[in-house]
């Protein structure tokens, strides 16, 4: 597992609301709109009525560097594990560490929880390659996602 430990230097995560869900919507789309386009599942509508149907601001933060705003998250916290729901950055903010100092942090508060982290994601999406370079492991599969899990350090 690498893992970029250089951390932006005014990385900082802002409280969402419901009234910025369309905000999120797009963010979402644009982060995807490549690797849903290469397996020919974009579609602008059901990617929007998917977040909007599980959203919960109170679970959610802007990601923003210098005070842009570069992407979001969204933790879930379950019983016996965390789920990433989301974590999406702007194309303009890709490639440049911003996802690996974000993930950073989740590991660094799931591990003092004890807690695995759990997500899923689009087949064929380069998203694959980066979790698994980031310690996520495959658990299974399905038609359109690939699910992964990371264990906590010290486990």
């Amino acid at each position: 597992m690498t893992i970029n430990r250089s951390r932006p230097v005014n990385l900082t995560y802002r409280h969402t609301a419901q009234s910025d869900a369309e905000t999120l919507v797009g963010i979402r789309i644009a982060a995807m709109r490549e690797s849903l386009e290469r397996v020919g599942r974009f579609d602008p509508q059901r990617a929007r009525d998917r977040f909007l149907k599980a959203f919960d601001p109170s679970l959610c933060r802007f990601i923003e560097v210098d005070g842009v705003t570069a992407g979001f998250i969204l933790v879930r916290p379950e019983e016996d594990h965390w789920r990433l729901d989301h974590l999406y950055i702007l194309p303009e903010h890709q490639g440049k560490g911003l996802g690996a100092a974000v993930l950073l942090d989740v590991f660094n508060d799931a591990d003092a929880h004890h807690m695995p982290v759990r997500l899923s994601a689009l087949r064929g999406s380069d998203a694959n390659r980066f979790y698994q370079r980031h310690g996520f492991t495959q658990t299974d599969e399905a038609e359109w996602d690939i699910h992964y899990v990371r264990q906590p350090l010290g486990r």
